[in-house]
């Protein structure tokens, strides 16, 4: 599926056809579609008859193989923990303990894909490598991939999609040809909210514009979580921060979160947009994810200095870069809601 806001990057693509460069790097905040853009452009390069519009026909025997998951000239190459997901729409298997998939693009798979691409295409002189996100390799496996950039098997492409272009290396990005996605525009996320509702337009703040990071968040129920991190934020003043960092890390535990996904990664960053809305308010700008909440960010933010709320930002944001991997849950926890209550004067320990 090729989004709307993406549809003059699609026609683009499509009239360079046969002249496409062998490396495309797309490049843009997560949430957008590029994930879905790359596999379209798959789609279409391994069709025997590509509809007018571009896109694959959908019924030929090449795209039936890739539809079923089996054409032998498609390679993804993802992190195993992205696969498994993908594969198993989050079911768990309680037969045995389950191994924990690796977040990261490994070796391995760039030595089985440079194996595979030794042998000629099996369906047609085209063949199609999707690398996403490139920037989960490794400098080993960067440069494992950059061999393959440098020296292509004949009629191979290779789309690497990317969220932070500046985790990859230099002479990745300069073997690719880059596609810069930014944000859709005003009349598109109206159309998209006019679809959504009051919810969507509070998850799409939320995420900054991104629609299908807010869809995401919409079809894992998340507006009730955010309810109640609202309700807990704004009420720190009089909370205890050391209990209620008990209480989210039962939350974060609960059947609700881990089936929706929500972990420390998502609490953490939803913290540091709710500080960030506080240091922007503090200098006189608007408010960016938490619109709906104004008079609540309004209220706290008169409890602080501007300098107090500027040095919390600062911290958050470290504390966000760290949030992937706590050494210890609770305790990152009771550090972050600490400064946080300190910094609005709220709590006298």
């Amino acid at each position: 599926m090729v989004h709307g806001w993406m549809q003059a990057s699609w026609r683009r693509l499509v009239e360079l056809d046969r002249r496409l460069p062998h490396a495309l790097l797309f490049i843009g905040p997560a949430g957008l579609g590029k994930r879905d853009l790359a596999e379209a452009l798959a789609a279409r390069l391994l069709c025997a008859a590509p509809g007018a519009d571009g896109h694959a026909c959908g019924e030929c025997a090449t795209c039936q193989l890739r539809l079923t998951g089996n054409h032998p000239d498609l390679y993804r190459v993802v992190p195993e923990a992205q696969a498994a997901e993908s594969a198993e729409d989050g079911a768990v298997d309680t037969a045995a303990p389950a191994k924990a998939k690796s977040s990261q693009i490994v070796i391995e798979q760039i030595r089985r894909l440079q194996e595979a691409l030794t042998v000629t295409g099996h369906q047609s002189s085209r063949r199609v490598v999707l690398v996403e996100p490139a920037e989960a390799m490794n400098g080993v496996t960067a440069n494992a991939l950059l061999k393959l950039l440098e020296e292509p098997p004949e009629g191979c492409v290779f789309v690497l999609v990317s969220s932070q272009p500046r985790h990859l290396l230099a002479t990745i990005r300069s073997r690719c040809q880059q596609w810069q996605f930014a944000r859709p525009d005003a009349d598109e996320l109206r159309a998209w909210v006019d679809r959504h509702g009051e919810e969507g337009r509070s998850m799409l703040a939320l995420c900054g514009g991104l629609p299908l990071a807010a869809e995401r968040l919409l079809e894992k129920g998340a507006d009730e979580m955010l309810s109640r991190f609202i309700a807990d934020v704004g009420r720190i003043t009089s909370a205890d921060p050391v209990r209620l960092a008990g209480q989210w890390e039962a939350w974060l535990k609960s059947k609700e979160a881990v089936s929706a996904g929500f972990g420390m990664v998502q609490l953490a960053d939803w913290m540091q947009r709710w500080v960030t809305d506080l240091a922007t308010l503090s200098l006189g700008g608007r408010v960016r994810y938490f619109p709906a909440h104004e008079a609540v960010l309004t209220m706290l933010v008169a409890r602080a200095s501007v300098a107090a709320t500027l040095n919390c930002y600062n911290e958050f944001a470290r504390i966000r870069r760290a949030a992937g991997h706590p050494l210890n849950a609770r305790l990152m926890l009771e550090d972050m809601l600490l400064r946080y209550a300190r910094t609005l004067n709220g709590y006298r320990p």
